[in-house]
């Protein structure tokens, strides 16, 4: 990886002794024969709704050309694009992250959207319509906004990114037990302490938590709390702070307590934990909305599960400043010699995010959200979501919290290293929660933040 950034880095040298400031302008697609490539990460229950999708598409545009290749996990994206930028290679369109965009924009090899998205120039399609080559307004207040703003979380204010699907964080519960034991669902983290006590003493032998992001619950603390996490610009690592260790020293009391566990702590998904039969197990799951499925316990021989699952939105901070984490891919585009290539690129990746009939299919087949606002109009999605339940379409009810907790999504400031932070933060947490007591937990954990936050700056060379 590291001589992969080297590579980049070289190349971005070069670029920028070349390069002229100019303003960009929007290309619009003449028609022209194109072939566009798309690195994803989609599995076998998710290409073929893509095929449906694109055969959509070519009957619109019969001159642009879509092959896509599914290229493994996410990293794996990233890794080959890296290796391909430098030799001018790299596909027309990919999954990204944020981080992987900046990765991308050392050698300057994303094209930024805001001339596409302001464009108002006009193409006429094969069936005769003729629309907008950029976003109406319309179409540009429809995407949730939490996710539309990560596409500009650079640093410069520009677009680089519209979102594909995305996913969040959402709390499980074990509605059965909570029923027959009156207990409140925690709104605020201090609930949830209470809560958690309450538990232990109905199970002693229970964990009552399990949360499986360490780094999504360090960085969505630092949301919730109003403080410093990272930065666009320099300095970038600003998590070393006062308030930062604080909640860190909370929930490490709750660890040594008993009342939580973490996937690193646990050495395993704490979904298991949460859908176990055996004689310890936890009432409550902190993960992923697309996971809702693996939060179901299974079915006995009666056919029936053995408990309902309840889903609702994690803990807050305070109730003025609710914050969830925004996951999940976005698609982004690159420079290409050939204009026609980006404009027909950028025509792809409109239909993906703004169509209402892919965005509904692919969010029911894929166990993401849509990201767009009116997808809750489609009579097919509208149905999916009705179902919902905390038994056989668990992931439906996943998917209607999510939607329900829409303004308070969240993205971080992307930069080169800011994977690190992340990547830093949560072995922080449990580095930190399993410090034992009788320590000087203080000086410890002033440690733990000064070796991460050392990690992060090594990093990006500092």
């Amino acid at each position: 990886m590291k001589k992969i950034l080297s590579i980049l880095l070289l190349v971005a040298m070069l670029l920028s002794v070349a390069s002229v400031a100019v303003a960009e302008e929007a290309p619009v697609y003449d028609g022209s024969a194109v072939t566009i490539t798309f690195y994803n990460t989609m599995g076998t229950n998710l290409t073929p709704v893509l095929d449906a999708y694109i055969a959509e598409f070519n009957a619109l545009y019969p001159n642009i050309t879509v092959q896509y290749t599914s290229v493994g996990g996410y990293d794996d994206v990233r890794d080959q694009i890296s290796k391909e930028i430098p030799e001018g290679i790299q596909p027309n369109i990919a999954y990204c992250y944020p981080d992987h965009v900046a990765l991308y924009n050392l050698a300057k090899a994303v094209q930024t959207l805001d001339a596409y998205i302001d464009s108002t120039a006009t193409i006429t399609l094969a069936d005769g319509t003729v629309e907008t080559f950029g976003l109406t307004a319309e179409q540009k207040a429809d995407f949730i906004e939490g996710y539309y703003n990560e596409g500009k979380q650079f640093g410069d204010g520009l677009m680089y990114t519209l979102p594909m699907s995305k996913s969040t964080e959402v709390l499980y519960y074990n509605k059965t037990f909570f029923d027959e034991h009156n207990l409140a669902l925690p709104t605020t983290w201090e609930e949830l302490e209470a809560l958690c006590l309450q538990i232990v003493e109905i199970d002693p032998m229970s964990i009552p938590l399990g949360y499986d992001s360490e780094s999504n619950w360090f960085i969505t603390m630092c949301e919730q709390s109003n403080i410093p996490y990272t930065s666009a610009t320099a300095p970038h690592f600003l998590f070393d702070n006062a308030e930062a260790k604080d909640f860190v020293k909370m929930f490490r009391d709750w660890y040594q307590e008993g009342y939580l566990t973490t996937q690193t702590l646990y050495g395993a998904y704490t979904s298991g934990l949460f859908v176990s039969t055996n004689e310890t197990k936890s009432y409550m799951s902190i993960g992923s909305s697309a996971g809702a499925t693996h939060q179901r316990p299974t079915k006995g021989a009666d056919g029936s599960y053995p408990f309902e699952v309840g889903i609702t939105t994690i803990p807050q901070v305070n109730a003025e400043n609710k914050k969830v984490i925004s996951q999940g891919p976005s698609l982004c585009i690159f420079k290409k010699a050939n204009p026609q290539e980006v404009a027909a690129s950028w025509l792809f990746v409109k239909f993906l995010t703004t169509n209402v009939a892919f965005q509904a299919e692919f969010a029911m087949a894929s166990g993401y959200v849509p990201v767009i606002k009116s997808v809750s109009e489609n009579e097919v999605y509208a149905e999916f979501i009705n179902s919902a339940d905390g038994g056989d379409y668990v992931a439906a009810l996943s998917a209607k919290v999510c939607l329900e907790q829409a303004d308070y999504y969240y993205t971080s400031p992307a930069f080169n290293g800011s994977s690190t932070a992340r990547s830093q933060v949560g072995p922080l947490m449990t580095k930190c929660f399993t410090i034992p007591d009788g320590s000087d937990v203080d000086a410890l954990v002033d440690a733990a933040f000064a070796d991460a936050i050392a990690e992060c700056e090594y990093s990006i060379g500092w």
